[in-house]
């Protein structure tokens, strides 16, 4: 992959198509406050043309919840749900590509083995013929068998050499491709899954996992609206990012440590006992607590900043909307119930 290498989604560029989804787009932005840039108008180009279900459901599902299409909101949209799907789909061919190689040079080594073989055995015979009364005639048409099977031989091993370069460009590529994929699951500000890697992680483990085998914690900082007000946003980032080590720290090695969207974080925690998991989720509440952060320019305190945490084990039948809604209405409960606090359900 050379750099600045891009993909890019396709789409229909007939002007009457283009403008049926413009007229139906702009209602839609300034309904629901959204800024008209570039990565937004993606958004919702692709939410009107209705090709990208994946997309739809979480755009729907923010609407539902309320939640603002704020910068974090809108990146994380696009780069989940547009600039991914591409890669996913140039990956697959990859795959492809590189299965078909490895077949071919499976192939040209059996070809250049059975020329070996051949080679060595028209050479046995041609000492036995020299011992022996045969005419030239004979020993001319053997002799053009050898070097037709040594011309093989040579043809085979170049084909192989040129498969087995073919065969180390695709590994670069497929690394290259793993730290792209990285990059994309990666929430930029925090390090932790993003929420698209949140998702999967967490489709995965359910299908793994027996009930009462894996827990999810849900946490959210309290009144970090009031955070960003008062001290500014870049603050409220480094309290995230504090946030975010301590939740790395405390969570154990399996752990899957995810920001699900803005101050919201999460744990999920597969072979993880309930008992365990509110443990854990206690012992980041109570670091949080008893930290003290300050302003690194004039050593101001931020006062005592709080976590809300909600958790909730897998019971039979769930799947990853049943499950998060209940770790949500445990965090939820704890809010209700004067925040800094666990619940668990």
């Amino acid at each position: 992959m050379s750099k600045g290498t891009t993909y890019i989604p396709i789409y229909d560029f007939s002007p009457s198509v283009n403008a049926g989804y413009l007229k139906q787009i702009l209602p839609l932005l300034v309904r629901h406050n959204v800024a008209a840039n570039p990565i937004n108008y993606a958004i919702w180009y692709d939410y009107v043309a209705g090709d990208n279900p994946t997309l739809n459901k979480a755009v729907d599902s923010l609407l539902e919840e309320h939640k603002a299409f704020d910068y974090d909101n809108s990146v994380e949209l696009y780069k989940s749900h547009i600039c991914n799907a591409s890669l996913e789909s140039f990956e697959q061919i990859n795959r492809q590509l590189h299965k078909v190689i490895e077949q071919a040079t499976s192939a040209i080594n059996d070809t250049y083995n059975k020329a070996e073989e051949t080679n060595d055995s028209f050479q046995k015979k041609s000492v036995i013929l020299e011992n022996f009364s045969a005419s030239d005639g004979l020993k001319s048409v053997l002799q053009e068998i050898i070097q037709e099977t040594k011309s093989l031989a040579m043809t085979s091993q170049a084909m192989q050499a040129k498969l087995t370069d073919a065969n180390h460009e695709m590994e670069q590529l497929r690394a290259e491709l793993a730290q792209v994929r990285q990059i994309a699951t990666t929430d930029g500000l925090t390090g932790l899954l993003n929420r698209r890697a949140f998702d999967m992680t967490l489709a995965e483990i359910i299908e793994q996992s027996e009930p009462d085998t894996a827990c999810l914690s849900m946490l959210d900082i309290d009144h970090f609206k009031r955070i960003n007000d008062t001290y500014g946003h870049t603050i409220g980032d480094n309290v995230i990012k504090y946030v975010a080590s301590l939740m790395k720290k405390h969570a154990e090695e399996h752990h899957h440590v995810a920001r699900y969207g803005g101050e919201e974080l999460a744990i999920i925690m597969p072979n993880t006992s309930h008992e365990k998991a509110v443990q854990i989720s206690e012992n980041i509440r109570n670091a949080m607590e008893t930290s003290r952060l300050q302003r690194k320019n004039d050593n101001q305190s931020l006062g005592k900043i709080t976590l809300s945490i909600g958790v909730a084990r897998l019971q039979p039948g769930d799947n990853p909307e049943s499950f998060i809604v209940r770790a949500d209405n445990a965090l939820y409960k704890a809010k209700q119930s004067g925040r800094n606090r666990v619940i668990h359900s």
